[in-house]
């Protein structure tokens, strides 16, 4: 049966997600990872109740991911004296299910390693399409030909800049910088799971981060976009030590601390925009490569849901890829809305001192909590078919 060879690039999140269930229904699968193994730690990611639950419970994983589940952090507002000045309780930051991305990387690599082949240290460098496939060049291993092709590697997407164009057309910089160091409290295993905070502190137009369940550290700032290399982890240590020199607080020793810490990792807040054009000929895109929004709180239930949708669409749909892909697009760029033009940045780090009072006014106000009901709401926007069947069929 045609279509039946399909590549994914990207081992994180959303890649081996869609390798368990395209492999469940009959494709074979090979998952490429420019890493050279999976990555640990990380910071931490979170589930919605209802939809995303149910898709973890589908894939046989919510056991395994409640077992390596996070505690509860509420982030706590202080002033420079370390008064305290309103609270983002940890129900809302860790959703109804909290785990560090390291942690959930190896329990869905766990449930697909002896079925799907998986190589790590390499990436993809060209995209051709015949047609009969997709001829595929990689930066280390020969060249080989798939059915179909995945990029789910994030919103630096290589397969998106390859076979839709470059990431400028699609990503939009908004405006902020984040940056977390060190291993979360949760990346020691022996730590009870139990309520915790981290601290925040404000000046305008930057927020840095004492503890916390994203990170050791955390910090975000305003800036035009930068020009560094996103592998150059002294070049993100000396961009964040230059954007906070002049803040007081706990911040020189946290400065003092960075070049000790692991794991620094600097990128833009971005939103990826694609118009719910989601595939291009046999290349389809999921995840943040094609609906990623920086630290807006969908990002990892958008890639799961997305997962479940493409795969059991290309197995309904047969042999017709173009007719799978359809169905997903229509499906994902209703549901992906959740991401919304939401920007975390001006919300955590305003511009303004007006703004910060502003912001932990709102912490503390109704509103508040009538927008984590839509944001529940908007995460359960979707009707999950039951793609069994076709799971079946294939067999």
């Amino acid at each position: 049966m045609p279509n039946q060879t399909v590549l994914i690039s990207g081992a994180s999140i959303a890649g081996p997600a869609l390798a368990y269930w395209l492999n469940r229904y009959g494709f074979a699968v090979t998952v490429v990872e420019r890493a050279a193994a999976l990555r640990p730690g990380g910071q931490a990611v979170d589930f919605k109740d209802g939809v995303h639950l149910e898709v973890l419970k589908r894939m046989g994983i919510l056991d395994a991911v409640r077992a390596r589940r996070t505690g509860t952090t509420d982030l706590v507002f202080v002033d420079a004296d370390d008064h305290e000045l309103a609270v983002l309780s940890g129900d809302f930051t860790g959703g109804a299910l909290e785990i560090l991305r390291g942690d959930l990387a190896a329990v869905l690599y766990e449930q697909t390693r002896g079925t799907v082949e998986y190589v790590f240290g390499d990436t993809v460098t060209a995209l051709r399409e015949t047609e009969s496939g997709v001829h595929v060049e990689f930066e280390s291993a020969a060249a080989r030909t798939f059915d179909l092709v995945v990029g789910a590697d994030g919103i630096h997407s290589r397969v998106r800049r390859l076979a839709f164009g470059p990431e400028s057309d699609f990503v939009t910089h908004l405006g902020y910088y984040y940056c977390v160091a060190g291993a979360s409290r949760w990346a020691d295993k022996s730590a009870p799971r139990e309520r915790a905070e981290g601290y925040a502190h404000n000046v305008p137009g930057k927020m840095a981060v004492d503890g916390g369940a994203k990170a050791q550290q955390m910090y975000m700032f305003a800036s035009p976009e930068l020009d560094y290399s996103r592998t150059d982890t002294s070049a993100q240590r000396r961009i964040v030590r230059a954007a906070f020199a002049d803040v007081g607080w706990h911040v020189p020793r946290m400065l003092t601390e960075l070049d000790e810490l692991d794991e620094v990792y600097l990128d833009s807040i971005s939103q990826v925009r694609m118009n719910g054009t989601y595939t291009r000929g046999r290349v389809a895109l999921l995840g943040d490569a094609v609906y990623g929004n920086t630290l807006a709180g969908f990002g990892t239930g958008l890639a799961l849901v997305g997962a479940y949708v493409l795969a059991g669409e290309l197995a309904s749909a047969a042999s017709d890829h173009e007719a799978a892909y359809r169905a997903y697009n229509r499906i994902m760029k209703r549901y992906a809305k959740i991401a919304g033009n939401s920007n975390t940045g001006p919300f955590l780090a305003p511009k303004t001192a007006i703004g910060i009072k502003a912001r932990n006014w709102f912490l503390g106000s109704r509103l508040f909590g009538l927008m984590l009901k839509y944001g529940d709401k908007a995460a359960n926007d979707v009707d999950l078919v039951d793609y069994s069947r076709s799971a079946r069929n294939r067999a």
